[in-house]
């Protein structure tokens, strides 16, 4: 699988020749020029997450890409003229010729109600696990897993104990723009040293470099 981080949360995956692009949000602009794009996976509304400039911009230079998300997130692509596939709940679908599961899971509390929108993780081919803005530990194993380490609803430590729970072979942090360079030197030895001691790698990807993971 290879693996290219487009800043917080937005990740283009390819494998078995496809090509998803995962939250394509307000933190990043890079992707909007992306080509060749078979799948756009969308977890929930928060404009980190989906930003409808990015999506429109996205979806002018991938015209036959398909848009898979949940019910909240389909009902305010419609208001932009896309129709979406839902899949949601703990539902599978072979879309593109990828396996897609979703794992439906509550959005992590930033405080009181405020931001408790619908909330839908992606199990990508079996082997790639990103949660959203969720704990979600899926039934099924995970090879890679994007971690959450940062932000408003995000505690350190209770991001490092998602991790351990999941159990992936590799982690990749995710959710971290609100993290300078010196946010993420304190951040990261703690998720590589407490992951590395279940055998998990953790590994940063640099904005825009492709890694195979």
């Amino acid at each position: 699988m290879k693996m290219t981080k487009y800043g917080h949360c937005c990740l283009l995956l390819e494998i078995s020749g496809k090509r998803i692009l995962i939250d394509p949000g307000r933190f990043s602009s890079e992707q909007n020029s992306l080509q060749n794009i078979d799948i756009v996976l969308i977890t929930h509304e928060h404009a980190d997450h989906y930003h409808t400039d990015s999506v429109e911009s996205i979806l002018r230079n991938n015209p036959a890409a398909v848009v898979v998300t949940n019910t909240s997130v389909a009902a305010l692509l419609k208001e932009l003229g896309v129709t979406a596939n839902i899949l949601e709940g703990r539902a599978e679908q072979i879309i593109s010729e990828v396996l897609l599961s979703a794992y439906d899971g509550e959005h992590v509390e930033i405080f009181e109600n405020f931001g408790l929108v619908q909330n839908t993780g992606y199990m990508v081919a079996g082997e790639f696990f990103f949660p959203g803005d969720a704990y979600t530990v899926p039934d099924k194993p995970v090879r890679v897993l994007a971690l959450p380490v940062a932000g408003p609803w995000c505690k350190l430590s209770d991001a490092i104990q998602y991790g351990l729970s999941v159990k992936p072979s590799v982690a990749i942090p995710v959710h971290d723009a609100t993290l300078n360079d010196a946010g993420r030197a304190v951040t990261y030895p703690h998720c590589e040293r407490e992951l590395g001691k279940i055998g998990a790698q953790f590994i940063a990807l640099e904005n825009g470099v492709t890694a195979d993971v």
